[in-house]
């Protein structure tokens, strides 16, 4: 047993805090290829740290492991074989990113439009030509468009 320094007799007893918080664990639900995905009420911390590493990010195994915290390990592989392009792939991203934590505050045609417009603003910034990954490149491992 480990001996703990305390300030007076208070521990910060987050276990507790947590407990009596009482979130509700899940949220919205989106149907994909066929497949429901519940959400859950706020981002999973590993989807957030991943989300900032990922974005200029091409590596297959960024990519799943940030589908993965949200939809499982075999949502990056199922949507592949179904031909998700990186543009839906974007688009499902946005509208769960903003879902989780609000559920129902952005519609699909409201994600999409947000989705354009910030790939608008890229192509602007001088992101023209760059090679962008589909989930079916990342799935096989290389990245790049073939």
């Amino acid at each position: 047993m480990t001996e703990q320094t305390h300030i007076g007799d208070q521990v910060a007893d987050f276990d507790a805090f947590f407990a009596e918080q009482n979130e509700p664990r899940f949220g919205a639900t989106l149907r994909l290829y066929g497949r429901e995905y519940v959400l859950p009420t706020s981002l999973p911390l590993l989807f957030t740290l991943q989300m900032e590493r990922v974005q200029n990010s091409a590596e297959p195994d960024d990519i799943r492991r940030l589908l993965s915290s949200l939809f499982g390990p075999a949502a990056l592989d199922e949507w592949a074989d179904h031909g998700m392009t990186d543009r839906q792939l974007g688009v499902v991203l946005l509208w769960s990113a903003a879902n989780a934590r609000e559920p129902g505050c952005i519609s699909i045609a409201e994600a999409v439009e947000l989705y354009d417009e910030q790939e608008a603003a890229k192509q602007e910034e001088g992101g023209e030509g760059k090679e962008r990954p589909t989930p079916k490149t990342i799935a096989n491992g290389s990245g790049k468009q073939s």
